[in-house]
């Protein structure tokens, strides 16, 4: 049987065999019209049995239940600008660029993207490649738009390999334990079976030395050696306490080593590998590398994310250690993106791997915005309700912003994702992706499978044999149930052995019959926890007490073995098991289920799964067990040791051809698929990434002439209802009035506002300059006097406005007139939503047929309000009049209205430009910019940001979320915290962004 079953998975050569259904969709659905009966879709959240699988407690089928669910199949997706349906007949042709756009594309078939959509595109692959092997020219003609370069980016955190550092420059490889699976694809991805040429991007993780070369600056004198005891140290002379050795985790390491290294790992049988060295700047130089505490770079990964994405809650702290490992977390990220840009060609497709580089994705987006790229988390994504509890929560997911297809192991972690982003960053978003930044992310669950064929021959050797006989000769007359996990609380080992206690109390028929055997691995993941470090304790004492209470002289029914296993081992357990059991309380994936399963197709053992594990959705022929009920799981351990033999056969089949069909070769298939076709049907839309902090410090530290201009509301200060509350905090005075006090800065508030509301509340700040009323008026820095550039227009037209307006605010309760000198504004922020919004419409149609046609005035629908002003008065030529100024004056307006000669900036252009804007009126701004790029201004010296807003189209070429972010990056120019003065501590995030330009973490 082991053989046709073999046999029926092999295709021509011995090769497996990828089936690609072409029925794709993301989200759950029942089998296409006219299928047969025994249709089965390749990913394991389309099959309807799977939504009876409680995977996370109190989430039912009806909770997935979507109005995104029940689109026709033929509907077109709404895009990001398109949720107008009114617009659906106005589309921009995406070979156009948008006005005042200066961005240059990168990538060769951004002009004519989004000719084919992304189902058409997987048909044209499943055609190209049935009955042989798919080739990178399949790949190419089925996506022409893309233009492929037929490349693939593996970026993974830590190598697969662990590396020794030896003597005279040598380097010793081994195999690093854990994500044996993934480790696979990239074989996978570099052999011949595979299209594509594959690269690898990892840290070489602690390099460990085999021989003393540690720093030289280490020193050897004893008397400054750390003793076992401080009542041992020596006497220090003259009352001088002895000096403080240096950290002896410093390897030093030469250029040339290094060199000798890549080159190693670069020719690599396996796949090639190019490595990333994490250190400090002045830990490097062009002699060698200094590695000083190497596991720094997993701290913030493994003590705060690896904890709460698997539900494990973490007591609050002052923040002081987590400040370092974010901003070192982010560092690795940083460095991470530098050296894929380095060896990133346009049309290269970029795959990353797990929580340990969540920002890349947005830190590679930032930097190339067409790059292809690809995300996989390999572990749980949590709940909302969790995640919120994490401080770094926004930064988190807006660094998964920038990847175009997002891939989950369980359809419920997929769930979580697109939740947070709308709970937490009010991203809009539905069960197939989210809309964020202009573009369009998409999300799947893409179950990771195993080398089914790797594991047949490793488990079939003639030492593993010998050994599995030896096992059940040992064990003869008895029932085997075996359990291999690592040693930490989401593994469930405690709750395994509780539940096999019970089940020895309930059955006392199985006594002496039933013996337990538990691997327990040490864990790889250091987490901070009191309760990880008591698990071992723990362990221990349940074995002790259940060896003692149902055990004898002559057996003990719990076997515990905290070590690792040899593959021959391993395998040989596995197949001598009469049940498997996995009683994980929280994980992503878990290859022991499956190789457990593959291990048994001559046996038929049955297999429990926590329906908390990652791959429960996945073998759902599986005896599901909820590792928290005892008594349930006691009863599925009685009924799996005496289910009958045709009913074992019937379960492992099923299991094993899942097993055997959906490998880790088909999963890294069907993902790399699925993102051609999503990059295929996702048309050209004004993305725009997250304001890159790093690179907007490094261009500020550089230039020497530099403006500013803030847009008010909505920029400086939140939304509010009612306008006379929206007024500046502490911390915004204080941040601006140190960032005018700069000589070599000009910071302007260009604003909707009338000039009494700047006078009052920014007016005292005279190292600011002012434009109201959307450019109506100035006041330049230093002075006291406006500037009414309106003077002379006609304004009769007011009269007619206010009637209008005057009739909508009798009808609405709640809205009412702004007048002003320059502008009339009608808002509706305390009124009924619905009502303001159709009033407001309704008003808009009325002032453009009437006032509009006779008037040279413009009527803009602004947030919750609608307002008319002069055409020729707008904030972009605000905009251009500064920079002109600003770029053709060598002299600087001080704040008592003298001039200060900038004998630096003589005679020179404006070096930088930062404009924040939250609405259209903003956009005026943005487009002048752009239009003086090449005369006036460099490309690289402006920044236009918009603010919140995610699904709106902009000219801006960055992008925030809140006006807290437009503060924290003044704040962060300025080098004030959190209460805008230069005496507090940088912000978190902000350490993080100086860090990243510094190459350390400063103190």
């Amino acid at each position: 049987m082991a053989a046709q079953n073999q046999q029926s998975r092999q295709g021509d050569g011995g090769f497996p065999v990828v089936h690609e259904a072409e029925n794709t969709s993301l989200s759950p659905a029942t089998a296409p019209e006219g299928t047969s009966t025994d249709y089965s879709p390749d990913l394991a959240h389309e099959r309807t049995a799977n939504t009876n699988v409680p995977v996370t407690p109190g989430i039912f089928q009806s909770t997935y239940q979507t109005p995104a669910l029940h689109r026709s199949a033929d509907a077109e997706s709404m895009g990001y600008f398109t949720q107008d349906p009114k617009k659906q007949d106005n589309k921009r042709d995406p070979r156009v660029p948008a006005p005042g756009d200066t961005r240059e594309p990168s990538s060769p078939g951004d002009l004519v993207r989004g000719a084919l959509s992304g189902d058409e595109v997987l048909r044209r692959l499943s055609q190209a490649a049935s009955g042989r092997r798919e080739s990178v020219a399949d790949i190419q003609s089925a996506a022409p738009d893309l233009a492929l370069t037929g490349n693939i980016v593996s970026a993974t955190f830590t190598a697969p390999h662990t590396i020794k550092y030896q003597s005279q420059g040598e380097w010793e490889l081994g195999s690093r334990h854990g994500l044996s699976a993934l480790y696979d694809a990239f074989v996978h991805l570099s052999s011949d079976e595979a299209p594509w040429n594959h690269s690898v991007v990892a840290w070489p993780g602690e390099i460990e030395c085999s021989h003393k070369n540690l720093d030289l600056s280490v020193s050897h004198d004893k008397s400054s050696a750390p003793e076992l005891s401080h009542l041992s140290a020596p006497v220090p002379v003259d009352g001088d306490l002895p000096p403080t050795p240096p950290s002896a985790d410093g390897l030093w390491i030469s250029r040339d080593h290094q060199l000798k290294l890549e080159q190693q790992l670069a020719e690599n049988e396996r796949f090639k590998m190019v490595p990333v060295w994490l250190s400090d700047d002045d830990e490097m130089n062009d002699e060698g590398i200094t590695l000083n505490d190497q596991s720094r770079w997993r701290h913030y990964a493994e003590h705060c994310l690896y904890p709460l994405f698997h539900y494990k809650q973490q007591e609050p702290s002052d923040g002081r250690a987590e400040r370092i490992e974010w901003a070192n977390y982010y560092r690795a990220n940083l460095k991470f993106a530098n050296k894929i840009i380095e060896i990133y060609k346009p049309g290269d497709v970029v795959v990353i791997h797990d929580y340990y580089l969540l920002l890349l994705p947005s830190m590679l987006r930032q930097r190339m915005p067409n790059m292809y790229i690809s995300f996989f988390l390999h572990c749980p994504f949590p709940s909302s309700e969790f995640l919120r509890c994490l401080p770094r929560r926004k930064e988190v997911l807006e660094g998964l912003m920038g990847a175009n297809l997002v891939g989950f192991q369980s359809y419920s972690y997929s769930r979580h994702f697109t939740s947070c982003c709308t709970r937490i960053l009010d991203f809009p978003s539905d069960a197939t992706g989210v809309d964020a930044f202009g573009n369009r992310v998409e999300v799947g669950v893409y179950p990771i499978g195993i080398d089914t064929r790797r594991v047949e021959e490793l488990a079939w050797t003639k030492e593993v044999t010998e050994k599995c006989n030896a096992l059940k000769e040992l064990y003869q007359g008895k029932k085997i149930i075996v359990g291999r996990d690592r040693l930490d609380s989401v593994r469930g080992v405690t709750q395994k052995l509780q539940a096999f206690e019970r089940f020895m109390e309930m059955y006392p028929e199985w006594r002496e019959k039933v013996v337990l055997i538990q691997v327990t691995s040490p864990t790889s993941i250091k987490v901070q926890d009191d309760s990880d470090s008591k698990i071992a304790g723990r362990v221990n004492e349940l074995v002790m007490k259940i060896n003692g209470v149902y055990g004898s002289l002559g057996f003990s029914p719990v076997q515990h073995y905290p070590q690792y296993l040899d593959a021959d081992e391993y395998f040989a357990l596995l197949r001598a098991a009469d049940i498997g059991l996995i009683t994980s309380v929280r994980d992503g994936m878990n290859t022991t289920s499956l190789e457990y399963v593959v291990c048994q197709r001559d046996t038929h053992g049955p297999l429990i799964l926590s329906e908390f594990s990652g791959t429960a959705g996945s073998l759902r022929d599986a005896i599901h067990i909820n590792p928290w009920d005892l008594n349930s799981v006691a009863r599925e351990i009685n009924n799996a040791l005496t289910m009958s033999a045709d009913m074992r056969h019937s379960m492992q089949s099923n299991l094993y051809n899942h097993v055997a069909n959906k490998t880790v070769q088909s999963w890294i298939t069907k993902f790399l698929r699925k993102l051609v076709g999503t990059l295929a049907s996702n048309r050209i839309e004004n993305a725009t990434p997250v304001l890159d902090r790093t690179n907007l410090l490094e261009r500020y530290r550089a230039a020497r002439k530099r403006v500013f201009m803030f847009d008010y509301d909505g920029t400086l200060t939140p939304i509010v209802k009612d306008p006379q509350a929206a007024v500046p905090s502490e911390r915004v005075i204080q941040t601006l009035r140190t960032l005018a006090a700069d000589d070599n800065n000009a910071v302007w508030i260009i604003s909707g506002r009338d000039q009494a509301f700047l006078q009052q509340h920014l007016g005292h700040i005279t190292e600011l300059g002012f434009s109201a009323e959307h450019g109506s008026f100035m006041r330049h820095p230093g002075s006291t006097e406006w500037e009414n550039l309106a003077e002379t227009f006609d304004m009769s037209w007011q009269a007619e406005v206010m009637d209008v307006f005057q009739k909508y605010t009798d009808r609405v309760t709640g809205s009412f007139i702004e007048r002003k000198r320059c502008a009339l504004t009608w808002h509706y922020r305390q009124a009924d939503h619905e009502q303001g919004i159709h009033a407001a419409k309704a008003a808009h149609h009325e002032l453009l047929s009437t006032v509009a046609k006779k008037w040279e005035v413009d009527v803009m629908e602004g947030k919750a309000n609608l307002e008319v002003r002069p055409t020729f008065i707008n904030k972009g030529e605000i905009a251009k009049r500064l920079v002109h100024h600003y770029g053709s004056t060598s002299t600087v307006t001080s704040a008592d209205g003298d001039d200060k000669t900038g004998g630096a900036n003589e005679g020179s252009n404006v070096e930088f430009v930062l404009c924040c804007g939250d609405d259209f009126t903003d956009e005026d701004m943005f487009r002048a910019l752009n239009g003086l790029v090449g005369t006036e201004l460099q490309n690289e010296h402006i920044f236009t940001v918009s603010v919140g807003a995610s699904t709106k189209e902009t000219l801006a070429k960055w992008h925030v979320l809140e006006p807290k972010d437009v503060l924290e990056s003044a704040a962060l120019l300025a080098g004030v915290g959190l209460t805008g003065e230069q005496t507090d501590s940088l912000s978190q995030v902000n350490l993080a962004a100086v860090a990243g330009l510094e190459g350390r973490v400063p103190m």
